[in-house]
């Protein structure tokens, strides 16, 4: 009976024994498994966070994406305006600002029409260079718009750093000689629709206009060209700078965080 006790006292304590042995080793592996799934998750944490960054690019600043979209778009809307405020009736004719006189080496000798009852005739062709502008200048967006997919990051960051008329500055730069040659053979149908060309040959009759001229009619296509340019590039200058300093122009998202950062690090 004795006998009988002991002996299920030590396969009692052998099974506990073992028992506890078992815990152990699920324990210890447990901990290591804990342990590797916490190094095997480094990396996903890593490309978490990446990931969020790129989500949330505010917290890495303006990213060169971001900042040639952003510039895009703000010329795209500044052409689209320009273009639409000039190219229209009265577009030039009646913005004083852009408004195409007749040539500097004309103007004194169109006084003295004007006081010998020839004003209507000077005003008539001052009337028909400017419609030739107002029709030739649709022409310019999608001209405008090519040049924008030539646009490099070096030609956006110093287009946001720039002055107030950068951006105007880089299309000058980038489609000046390309609008030259679309808006001539435009602003020359526009001058015989519109009889530019009529009028100007019955004021080159005049004998005084005549001597002022000195072959100045030969280059009136040129000169309303010019002139056509230099006013749609001061109207897209006037656009582009509401659109750096006015938050109302700023009409979308991706505008006012490009240029509400670029004026805050300024």
């Amino acid at each position: 009976m004795l006998y009988n006790m002991v002996e299920k006292q030590t396969v009692g304590r052998s099974v506990i024994s073992s028992h506890n042995k078992k815990m152990e080793s699920i324990l210890i592996f447990a901990t290591l498994a804990l342990l590797g799934a916490s190094a095997a998750q480094s990396p996903l944490d890593q490309i978490k966070k990446k990931a969020q960054e790129i989500m949330h690019p505010k917290s890495q600043g303006l990213t060169d994406d971001k900042i040639i979209t952003g510039l895009k778009q703000a010329l795209s809307i500044s052409t689209k305006n320009a273009v639409a405020q000039t190219g229209r009736v009265d577009g030039f004719f009646k913005n004083e600002a852009i408004k195409i006189l007749l040539p500097q080496k004309l103007q004194a000798m169109a006084k003295g029409l004007r006081m010998i009852g020839m004003g209507a005739q000077v005003d008539q062709l001052e009337l028909g260079m400017n419609r030739a502008a107002e029709q030739a200048t649709p022409a310019a967006r999608q001209i405008f718009l090519n040049a924008l997919t030539q646009m490099t990051f070096q030609d956006a960051r110093q287009i946001l750093t720039g002055g107030g008329t950068a951006a105007t500055d880089y299309f000058k730069r980038a489609s000046s000689d390309q609008l030259a040659t679309a808006f001539k053979p435009i602003v020359h149908k526009s001058m015989h629709n519109v009889g530019v060309v009529q009028r100007y040959d019955r004021l080159m009759k005049n004998p005084m206009m005549a001597r002022a001229a000195s072959g100045e009619d030969v280059k009136l296509d040129d000169y309303i060209v010019g002139k056509t340019l230099d006013g749609l590039f001061y109207v897209m200058g006037q656009e582009e700078q509401k659109i750096r300093t006015d938050p109302a122009a700023q009409t979308t998202a991706i505008l006012r965080e490009v240029f509400g950062k670029a004026a805050s690090e300024q």
